[in-house]
């Protein structure tokens, strides 16, 4: 079979790319960066090298696949978010058309039945919409939970107060989160199996936990058995994150994401379409990553 991945060797397009190839599969690898190319040969992929935004490029590379993974790349000096995702959907839409892909496993996220009130999540919402106007493609769009690798944005904080947070605290272990490691697995299982018929949903978590679970959890890898979430107002929340360097346009739609974890409503659909078999990487086994990296 023949797969194109977008995202490059990040952390998820590596592992999957790496469970493609291992498989026998013809890989091409979608990078911005020319400098990965030799980093993409060596795992036994071919490398695209061109912008995702270029509609030209997406389809001379897509032409010829059997399935391909989209995901649409952060861009924090985008003035409008949700429009960059949405103008991402369309533009993958249309490659995906021209080339004639038949299968699309399409990274979304938690929150995405949202279309308004989420944050970059709500782009996403515009991402999908954008790709379920393929009336003759079978899409799979995966939804994983809260990443893992975001709570690292908390050392920082750890190391200055012994606390860590953000403008939401969820109770209850109503927190889906996940390792991008289990969302590479089942990217992996659903672009090989190519079962998926029409535009559906599949939720992705590796632990239902609660902020507070997070706080001792970590802290208890840390020698750091007090920490504690604390819950941040919104303004408090929005200026830290500007001060660390996110434009007002990006931190103005975390804050927004947040205050949706907070209220419950990002997780609605989730916990109305609960998976039955979570992922196999739990919060315990990413605290030993996390105490690595906050001792680096």
């Amino acid at each position: 079979m023949k797969y194109v991945i977008t995202g490059s060797l990040g952390h998820i397009g590596k592992p999957l790319s790496e469970a493609l190839i291992k498989a026998g599969n013809d890989v091409t690898v979608i990078t911005s960066k020319k400098g990965h190319a030799s980093e993409i040969e060596a795992l036994g992929a071919k490398a695209a090298i061109g912008s995702v935004d270029n509609v030209g490029f997406l389809t001379k590379s897509f032409t010829g696949a059997d399935a391909v993974y989209t995901m649409v790349p952060t861009k924090f000096d985008a003035q409008d978010v949700k429009q960059w995702h949405e103008q991402m959907g369309n533009n993958y839409a249309e490659a995906i058309k021209a080339a004639n892909v038949k299968y699309v496993v399409n990274l979304s996220s938690i929150g995405a039945h949202m279309s308004t009130g989420g944050g970059p999540v709500s782009g996403l919402y515009r991402t999908e919409a954008a790709l379920n106007t393929l009336r003759d493609v079978s899409i799979k769009h995966l939804r994983p939970g809260y990443f893992y690798h975001n709570l690292l944005a908390n050392i920082g904080l750890i190391k200055d107060m012994n606390i860590m947070g953000a403008n939401f605290e969820v109770k209850d272990r109503k927190f889906g989160i996940v390792h991008p490691d289990d969302i590479a697995t089942v990217a992996a299982e659903e672009l090989m199996q190519l079962n998926f018929k029409g535009h559906t949903v599949r939720y992705i978590v590796s632990n239902d936990v609660s902020t507070g679970e997070i706080a001792k959890t970590l802290g208890n890898e840390l020698g750091k058995p007090d920490l504690k979430w604390v819950l941040f107002p919104n303004e408090q929340a929005l200026q830290s994150m500007m001060h660390a360097g996110l434009s007002e346009e990006m931190a103005k739609n975390y804050v927004e994401m947040g205050t949706a974890i907070h209220s419950g409503e990002m997780y609605s659909d989730y916990w109305k379409n609960h998976p039955q078999t979570l992922g196999r990487i739990k919060l315990g086994d990413f605290a030993k990553e996390f105490a690595a990296e906050y001792n680096a």
